[in-house]
């Protein structure tokens, strides 16, 4: 049998997952973007925090008390920093996808730039008392261990 984390880390071929920090500004505003913009409802969110991006982070042998970037799963592929918000980008509606000019950018100059964002994220937007709580109506965008 296997136990709740477990099963928590399951990600379905067809889901396409956002972990992100949950008591960071600047990644809570990345999520209100995402139920706001992704009217397709083609990605869930999770902030690492919760059982479901812990279990998530341990499953992938990402540290589970220290987060430096967001990661979007995509079924058994996980992606990290800029390659991770350049795939979001892309799948959301016009004008969005043209962000991913980016892509002409190298990958290292761009997660050199990713990562000066994400290392100086609390100083630069500040840190939240406690994580993103889904309101009633998007609660269903948030994923669940049993989805």
């Amino acid at each position: 049998m296997r136990n709740s984390q477990a099963e928590a880390a399951e990600v379905d071929q067809p889901d396409r997952i956002v972990l992100f920090d949950g008591v960071c500004r600047l990644c809570s505003a990345w999520a209100k973007f995402l139920i706001r913009f992704d009217r397709r409802h083609r990605f869930k969110l999770a902030t690492v925090q919760s059982p479901e991006g812990q279990a998530i982070l341990a499953r992938h042998g990402f540290p589970q008390d220290h987060f430096d970037t967001m990661l979007l799963v995509e079924g058994p592929a996980i992606h990290t920093k800029s390659a991770a918000f350049l795939r979001v980008m892309r799948r959301l509606p016009f004008p969005w996808p043209l962000a991913c000019i980016a892509w002409i950018i190298p990958w290292f100059v761009r997660d050199w730039m990713y990562d000066r964002v994400a290392l100086n994220r609390y100083a630069l937007f500040g840190r939240l008392d406690s994580c993103l709580v889904p309101h009633e109506d998007h609660e269903n965008r948030f994923f669940k261990a049993h989805d």
